[in-house]
């Protein structure tokens, strides 16, 4: 089974879904429960996420054998400098090279947007997406944001 991750638009229909995937599990995990709908649909609402769109960023859909399974993002947050986002595998897909590539496609991204530097922040119960950066050539560094949800600070030269 083979990975294919193309750019889409975020307001394209597979982006949303899997962004509403993405978003279900990240407050759950966060909140300990599962998250209604009304805090889903308000959540996926305040990420609208027009930053993830040319000229400043990419929003990349994966597909596993033509199937949705899972998502990343980069923006630029300074001249040659881009964060990473969202990155998601949807769990039937996981264990299967899908988040790195889909972070391999989102460095690539980030590349053609004239970045130098990738940067993300994550929360200390994401135990395997910190696993990932680390596994990916990410290192920890020095807090660079001061979000509610930021624990853990990465960041990967890109040339």
């Amino acid at each position: 089974m083979e990975w294919t991750i193309t750019e889409v638009p975020v307001e394209h229909p597979d982006a949303v879904a899997v962004m509403r995937e993405y978003m279900d599990e990240v407050a759950s995990r966060y909140y300990g429960r599962p998250i209604t709908e009304a805090e889903l649909t308000r959540y996926v609402a305040e990420e609208p996420g027009t930053d993830l769109a040319a000229p400043t960023g990419a929003f990349l859909v994966g597909r596993r054998d033509g199937v949705v399974a899972g998502c990343a993002g980069t923006r630029v947050v300074a001249p040659g400098v881009t964060e990473l986002t969202k990155v998601f595998v949807k769990p039937a897909h996981r264990g299967t090279g899908g988040g790195p590539a889909l972070v391999a496609a989102a460095e690539a991204a980030a590349r053609r947007l004239g970045s130098g530097l990738m940067r993300l922040d994550t929360r200390h119960d994401l135990v395997e997406a910190r696993a990932l950066y680390t596994k990916t050539g990410y290192a920890e560094v020095e807090p660079f944001s001061t979000g509610q949800f930021a624990e853990h600070w990465f960041a990967k030269a890109l040339s």
